[in-house]
């Protein structure tokens, strides 16, 4: 069975990993343990040169993990992205909730976050009307056919997540 999950979108600096960050805290002080998958439109590299797993990668290891004590982490080359869907079932069967940030093209459940100063127009009711979207995280007072959440009262987004994301299912 897969996890509960939710997806944060926005146009860029609305302050999605901000939000996140504070409706993490928040869920995690609930006792729930929760996973998150951040999208990068751009290349990233958490491989560094000189470093014995940057040395094995380029050696041409396909997959490359690193364990410590305290955490592991996973170097997969391929070829184009794996759906989100796939993500989450392979390396989150261990947690109550997923949060995504970025994937706004995904079927995930999705809140979009919304800052006045960023942008006049929303992604998900703007040209384009995503039938996923189930709220918006605003700074002003939108009219909507989904509830409009405070972005700046991370608990009031927690409890939101917990009674539509976590608990819907039950």
């Amino acid at each position: 069975m897969l996890p509960h999950a939710v997806s944060f979108v926005a146009k860029s600096g609305t302050g999605k990993t901000t939000l996140l960050e504070k409706v993490i805290a928040e869920l995690k002080n609930r006792g729930y343990r929760v996973g998150v998958i951040k999208h990068d439109a751009h290349h990233f590299d958490i491989d560094h040169p000189g470093k014995d797993s940057h040395r094995l990668t380029q050696a041409g290891a396909d997959t490359m993990l690193i364990s410590s004590p305290e955490k592991l982490a996973v170097i997969k080359k391929h070829a184009e992205s794996p759906p989100i869907e796939e993500l989450i079932a392979v390396y989150f069967g261990d947690v109550d909730l997923v949060l995504t940030e970025g994937f706004k093209k995904s079927g995930l459940p999705k809140i979009e976050v919304h800052r006045r100063e960023r942008s006049g127009t929303l992604l998900c009711r703007g040209e384009a009307h995503d039938p996923s979207l189930l709220a918006v995280a605003s700074d002003e007072p939108l009219q909507l056919d989904v509830p409009v959440l405070d972005l700046n009262n991370p608990s009031q987004v927690a409890d939101f997540v917990e009674e539509r994301i976590i608990h819907a299912t039950d």
